[in-house]
């Protein structure tokens, strides 16, 4: 009988172990999921010389000249207006800048009210 009594006490005893060692299970496997977040993928910026490039074309084309030919590799943009011939060189300089001009010839000679024009334009384009 003593026996019998032993084993009845010995399991009330371990009633609180079981939900215990549950708890703590449940616990510990949430402590172990991480949750990362996703990192945000940035599109890389046009380089310096094709956003003056982009925004040369579009300036003389903002100005009316039909665009005749483009020519990357070399920086040249060459287009009419009319009578006038408009040249725009887009130049990559030794400390990696971007020069841009703008020339603009009639049938008389150089045409600077044109060239300006683009030049202010091509300003407006590039934020300036």
């Amino acid at each position: 009988m003593r026996l019998r009594a032993l084993r009845i006490s010995c399991q009330k005893g371990l009633d609180f172990v079981y939900p215990a060692i549950f708890i703590t299970t449940l616990l510990a496997a949430a402590a172990g999921c991480v949750v990362y977040e996703p990192v945000p993928a940035s599109v890389p910026a046009p380089s310096t010389f094709d956003r003056s490039w982009s925004a040369a074309i579009a300036a003389a084309q903002d100005e009316g000249v039909r665009i005749t030919s483009e020519n990357r590799v070399n920086g040249v943009i060459t287009g009419t207006r009319g009578e006038q011939d408009v040249t725009i060189n887009v130049l990559t300089q030794a400390d990696g800048r971007v020069r841009v001009e703008f020339s603009a010839r009639g049938p008389k000679g150089p045409e600077t009210g044109l060239a300006s024009r683009i030049s202010q334009a091509y300003d407006r384009r590039m934020g300036r």
